[in-house]
């Protein structure tokens, strides 16, 4: 039997240089990632578990600032806040894939639309907000148009004051900015959709909505679970409207908006942790499921067939009797 030997490390071989290379282009990203992402993390852990400000001494309480962030009712209420972006999460989709399917082809001033469409997005977080902040000022613009209508401004609310209404109209504004961030990404995968399924759905006779539900749709389930993820993500921690617009008073103080004067108005910085890691878990946690949720619902199994499908071959199954 032959004996194997040892490769000599040279620093002339073309292998060595291109581990050598590699490890050296890897070695600043990684080292960057774990002074400013993983240690912080690891440190705001440690926070977490006390009662603390920047300066001071610390108090150890344990899992206390976890427990006081579903009982204290200025936290918890913010939950229920993230419901108005959740609803406005899914309004805004389903306007960018509507946008998208319709500007993806031919169409007499398609590419003005796309301009004025995707404009909010490059325009500034805090612009925005101050935009909407005059916007919905009594008296200003959306008052003196709706009284062009012909509504009476007497009979109007004050949008930003209102508890009724004031989260309303912010969960619009973050319709209105990320609605062109989202038709794009559903542009750019609609533009992808192999040409021959459109001539197959011609000549089977489709219309314009089969066409979008049996050709468009199926095609884009990545973009679409893509951009859900992100855009659900994103509702949880809102932040600029209400920060800007109202500064979080009456009523519109979100869990991020709470979170931050927790930890740099009241120097609550352990409870503030904990918040971050909470939602920390919320966004993960909503991920996962989206992810779980395409891939038993909506997703084909190795047959090429969804949920849907697999439960009426079963159907038919059970109803000829096992055949």
């Amino acid at each position: 039997m032959g004996t194997t030997k040892k490769r000599r490390f040279r620093w002339d071989d073309i292998r060595t240089q291109k581990i050598v290379v590699g490890v050296c282009f890897m070695a600043i990203p990684l080292v960057l990632l774990f002074m400013f992402t993983i240690l912080p993390f690891f440190n705001m852990v440690g926070f977490s578990m006390f009662n603390m400000r920047y300066l001071g001494t610390r108090t150890f309480v344990g899992l206390q600032n976890y427990i006081d962030v579903f009982t204290r009712k200025d936290i918890f209420q913010t939950f229920y806040l993230s419901i108005y972006y959740f609803i406005a999460t899914f309004i805004q989709l389903a306007l960018a894939l509507l946008f998208a399917t319709i500007l993806s082809f031919k169409l007499r001033g398609g590419g003005l639309f796309k301009g004025v469409i995707f404009f909010p997005f490059l325009v500034s977080g805090i612009a925005i907000g101050f935009i909407f902040k005059f916007f919905f000022t009594p008296g200003f613009v959306f008052d003196t148009v709706l009284g062009w209508l012909g509504i009476a401004q007497e009979s109007l609310p004050l949008w930003l004051t209102n508890k009724s209404v004031n989260n309303i109209a912010l969960a619009g504004t973050s319709i209105w900015r990320y609605m062109g961030q989202n038709m794009v990404l559903f542009i750019g995968a609609i533009m992808s959709v192999d040409p021959t399924l459109y001539e197959a759905a011609d000549m089977d006779g489709t219309n314009g909505f089969q066409k979008f539900l049996h050709v468009i749709l199926p095609s884009i389930k990545s973009i679409v679970v893509l951009n859900l993820i992100l855009s659900i993500s994103g509702s949880i921690s809102v932040f600029e409207p209400p920060y800007v617009i109202t500064n979080g008073g009456f009523g519109t103080s979100t869990f991020f908006l709470t979170m931050h004067k927790l930890a740099h108005e009241d120097q609550k910085v352990g409870l503030a942790a904990a918040m971050a890691i909470i939602l920390l878990i919320i966004i993960i946690l909503v991920t996962v499921f989206q992810k779980v949720f395409f891939r038993i619902f909506i997703d084909e199994d190795k047959n090429g067939f969804t949920f849907s499908e697999r439960r009426a071959i079963k159907r038919r199954k059970r109803e000829n009797g096992g055949l």
